[in-house]
C-alpha cells in the first residue's frame, strides 16, 4: 500500500525564524522559510502516524487539522522531538484512548524522568495517558486503535477504564514490547553524534532526521526508495548532524528517486535560492509539503 508523508516541521531545535534573529532567512516573508521543529505525519496502511512530538506539536496538529493518531513514533529523546507529548491529552479526550507511543528503552527512561507525572499510579487529574511500546532495530507492527478499550473521564479524578461490570479501573501507565509479527515499519539505526537514534521506513518512503552516521549495513534497508528524507543543519561539518555535502553524498549512495532535506537551519539561504544550489532530485523540504509513494 502506498505511503504518504506530510512534513509538519522542517527546522532545527530552535526552529526558523530564531527568536530575535534579524538575518535574511529569519526575516523572509516566504512561508517556506518558516519552520517548526522537525516532525512528520504519515498515512500508511490505513494508519495515521506521527513521527516525533516536539514543542510545536499543538500548533502542528491545529495547522494540519489532524484529528486522530494511531501511533506516535519517537526517533530519540531530545526535547525538540518529545517536548510536546503532554498535549496528547487532547487526543485522549477526543478518542477516549491512551496514546500509543513507540520508542526505545533509553527514550522511555528519559520520558519517565521528564514526564514523571504521566507515569504515576495515582495521577494528577488531566495528566496524559500513554501506552508505550518498546522498540529496537527490529521491524515492528503498528495497528489501529479499533477495538481497544475506551477511557472515561471522571471529574476531578482523571481517566479510567470502564469494565464490563460497569466498574472503573485506573489505567496506570502501560508499557509493553512492540509486536514483531507481520511488521509494517522498518527502523533505521543511526548515530546522532554518539547517541543511537532511529529513522523509519514506510513502504517506499524513509524518514531520517538527527543523524550524523549510518552504518553500511543499515543502508541495505533503504534500497528502492521513491522518497528519502535526510537531515542537514549546515554547510560545515557538525558533531551530530550531516553537513550538506555529507547528506548529498549519502543521498547519492542510497539512490532514491527524490531526496528531501529537513532539520534545516537559518545558515542556509532562503528557500528559492537554496533550491538553485541543489540538483533537481534533491530539494529542501518545507512545512506542509506532502510527498507520496508512486
Amino acid at each position: 500500500m502506498a505511503a504518504k508523508l506530510t512534513f509538519l516541521g522542517t527546522g532545527t531545535s530552535q526552529g526558523v525564524p530564531i527568536i530575535a534573529c534579524q538575518c535574511p532567512v529569519c526575516k523572509s516573508p516566504d512561508e517556506r522559510d518558516k519552520r517548526f521543529r522537525s516532525s512528520a505525519y504519515v498515512e500508511y496502511e490505513g494508519l495515521k502516524i506521527l513521527i516525533d512530538a516536539g514543542p510545536d506539536f499543538r500548533s502542528q496538529m491545529l495547522r494540519a487539522d489532524i484529528r486522530h493518531l494511531d501511533a506516535i513514533l519517537l526517533t530519540h529523546n531530545h526535547k525538540d522531538h518529545t517536548g510536546g507529548l503532554d498535549d496528547v491529552r487532547s487526543f485522549n479526550y477526543i478518542d477516549r484512548k491512551a496514546a500509543e507511543i513507540y520508542c526505545e528503552e533509553r527514550v522511555l527512561k528519559s520520558l519517565k524522568n521528564d514526564y514523571a507525572y504521566a507515569f504515576e499510579e495515582e495521577k494528577y487529574p488531566g495528566a496524559p495517558e500513554w501506552h508505550v511500546h518498546v522498540i529496537d532495530e527490529r521491524p515492528f507492527r503498528v495497528d489501529s486503535l479499533e477495538g481497544t478499550g475506551e477511557l472515561e473521564w471522571v471529574h476531578d479524578k482523571g481517566y479510567f477504564y470502564r469494565q464490563p461490570d460497569g466498574s472503573l479501573t485506573h489505567p496506570g501507565q502501560i508499557v509493553s514490547e512492540a509486536s514483531h509479527d507481520n511488521p509494517n515499519i522498518i527502523p533505521i539505526r543511526g548515530l546522532h553524534g554518539q547517541m543511537p537514534v532511529l529513522g523509519f521506513r514506510f513502504g517506499n518512503i524513509a524518514y531520517i532526521t538527527d543523524m550524523s552516521h549510518i552504518d553500511d549495513s543499515e543502508l541495505e534497508k533503504l534500497k528502492g526508495l521513491t522518497h528519502l528524507t535526510l537531515n542537514t543543519v549546515s554547510y560545515h561539518p557538525h558533531h551530530s548532524h550531516f553537513s550538506l555535502q555529507e547528506a548529498i553524498d549519502l543521498a547519492h549512495r542510497i539512490g532514491a528517486k527524490h531526496t528531501w532535506l529537513t532539520h534545516l537551519s537559518h545558515s542556509f539561504p532562503r528557500y528559492t535560492d537554496f533550491c538553485k544550489e541543489l540538483e533537481p532530485n534533491i530539494r529542501p523540504a518545507y512545512d506542509g509539503l506532502t510527498i507520496e509513494d508512486e
